[in-house]
């Protein structure tokens, strides 16, 4: 803007001054002259002013991008962590899966002997061994609730049945596979209140452990499987308690 002004105020002294000293073509020369110098500066303020204008673009631009990378950051760190609760509930569900799986493989093995000793089975009333498996084949199909309703009807159809504890411990079981895992837990606790001795209540701690794990109680679960081999050391559920507590810290030298 200065330069165009110190153009201007130079034609004007120079365009007075041409009035005086030349003649009307000297002063038509300088006067062009002087409108191509007046023209230059125009165009170079003008170009000034277009690159200042760029410059604010561009640094609008920056800000844009700076906010833009802002929220991809944002956006990754709500994606790494949606990723791992669905890693964290994954694995609950692989591990319940083995421990239930775990726990049918054992079933099928205890019938198996059972069915070796046809004397222990005749001691059951035809009825009540008919309901008791009726039930576990319901919780087999994968028929929880109504599993649930078999069992809990055996048990008020035959409160002294020898298979009392099994139906009330399969009875926590489909309560887990639901993901229930309160009414599982209480179910379970149900088994080492009234039966403590039975081979069913050392499982039933574990069953315990496993639905704190997947309520998230980690401290809980860990106590519950140190107090299996505490209440039944000599039990193959302290064994897989023993596989699922944390190695112990080595000792300070």
């Amino acid at each position: 803007m200065r330069l165009l002004l110190a153009v201007l105020l130079s034609a004007f002294a120079l365009t007075s001054a041409a009035q005086g000293f030349f003649d009307d073509n000297v002063a038509r020369a300088r006067i062009e002259e002087l409108n191509r110098k007046i023209d230059a500066a125009a165009k170079e303020v003008n170009e000034r002013l277009s690159r200042l204008e760029d410059r604010r673009g561009l640094i609008e631009i920056a800000s844009q991008l700076e906010a833009l990378r802002s929220d991809l950051a944002r956006l990754r760190g709500q994606i790494e962590l949606l990723q791992n609760q669905i890693e964290i509930a994954d694995k609950r569900g692989k591990d319940l899966y083995v421990d239930i799986d775990t726990r049918l493989r054992k079933l099928e093995q205890v019938k198996e002997k059972e069915a070796e000793k046809p004397a222990a089975a005749a001691e059951a009333p035809a009825a009540e061994v008919k309901a008791y498996e009726a039930a576990l084949n319901q919780f087999k199909l994968g028929n929880h609730p109504l599993a649930i309703s078999a069992f809990q009807g055996l048990l008020v159809t035959y409160p002294s049945s020898r298979f009392a504890p099994s139906a009330q411990y399969w009875i926590g079981n489909a309560h887990s596979a639901q993901r229930d895992h309160k009414q599982a837990i209480a179910a379970w606790q149900r088994v080492l209140s009234a039966w403590p001795e039975d081979s069913r209540a050392p499982e039933a701690l574990l069953g315990i452990a496993t639905s704190q794990e997947a309520m998230g109680d980690k401290r809980g679960a860990q106590k519950t499987l140190e107090g299996v081999c505490v209440r039944y050391p000599a039990s193959p559920a302290c064994e897989s308690a023993k596989k699922r507590l944390p190695a112990p810290a080595p000792a300070k030298k």
